[in-house]
């Protein structure tokens, strides 16, 4: 019989996780979140230090009934939930759950799935860091209170349903305000000009007009342009200094989130929600033949560019 309960977030993380650790383990998933701020109501204690409450999330009884029943037959738990921030949420969760005072509850963190990253991880176990609950319960409330509080007014200006987000409201808001400097913008004309130069060598090149008697070239209407260009067609050209830099081109540094997402849309036109998903696979295991379930890339929802040894 298994003597630990390991819990991670997805069923496809639980089978590649569990071909590592053997029969001493039993590798249970608990589909992701199992508490959360309710629906129906804001959720947050207004008059208490924006006190949020969290209820378990519906459909999800029946996971947290198998886990509690998993949990009777070991002698210790390891939460093993995604090491960012909503992870450590998940993991503060079940540990409340499944805390009974009869279990020794330990925290594994890693990113990557492979067996070396799997047996470090196990072999030191750690605590659930309060500082990264705190930080995801915080964007939880800042959802309801930016987010919630201000879809009812979209359902009368766009479309009934349509969710605001703490995210998007914000950036509406910056994008009216930039559109109102925008208006209230008064254009002011101005001409740039270029020569079609070429010297004893043969070589053509273009030149841009910077600076008119001394002073940085101001050419604010075409009567203006019109007089220059005639005084620079019977003008001679010397060139007064040549600089010479050299450039230096740095491989591209790993993928973070950000810019997998972005070279994901460019070279294979995938979306945001297609390239998390593809990379969460990934990330979770793959099926390889007689190998089984492979992870095959480190966490891929970061701002490190650290990659695997």
């Amino acid at each position: 019989m298994a003597k630990s309960l390991v819990i991670v977030e997805s069923p496809a993380k639980a089978r590649t996780i569990n071909k590592y650790l053997g029969r001493d383990f039993l590798v249970k998933a608990s589909m992701g979140h199992v508490k959360d701020l309710p629906k129906s109501k804001l959720g947050v204690d207004l008059e208490h230090d924006f006190e949020p409450v969290f209820t378990t999330i519906r459909g999800k009884a029946k996971v947290i009934k198998e886990l509690k029943e998993a949990a009777k037959k070991v002698e210790s738990i390891y939460l093993a939930p995604d090491l960012d921030r909503e992870g450590e949420a998940i993991a503060a969760h079940l540990a409340e759950i499944l805390d009974d005072g009869s279990h020794e509850i330990l925290r594994v963190t890693f990113n990557e799935i492979t067996k070396s990253a799997i047996q470090e991880a196990f072999a030191q176990p750690g605590v659930i860091d309060q500082h990264k609950v705190d930080a995801q319960q915080a964007r939880r409330v800042l959802d309801r209170l930016v987010g919630y509080l201000v879809s009812p007014f979209l359902w009368k200006v766009v479309t009934y349903g349509t969710s605001a987000g703490r995210v998007q409201t914000v950036a509406l808001r910056l994008i009216v305000e930039r559109e109102e400097e925008i208006e209230a913008f008064k254009p002011q004309e101005y001409w740039t000009i270029d020569a079609n130069l070429q010297g004893d060598a043969g070589v053509p090149f273009v030149a841009s007009l910077k600076e008119v008697d001394g002073k940085k070239a101001q050419v604010e209407d075409e009567k203006t342009a019109t007089d220059i260009g005639k005084r620079l067609r019977s003008a001679s050209f010397t060139v007064a200094t040549v600089e010479k830099k050299s450039r230096r081109r740095r491989p591209a540094a790993p993928f973070i989130t950000s810019t997998m997402q972005q070279d994901s849309a460019r070279r294979l036109g995938f979306s945001t929600k297609k390239t998390m998903m593809l990379a969460q696979q990934l990330y979770e295991g793959i099926e390889l033949g007689d190998a089984g379930p492979v992870g095959l890339i480190t966490y891929m929802r970061t701002d490190s560019v650290r990659i695997s040894t």
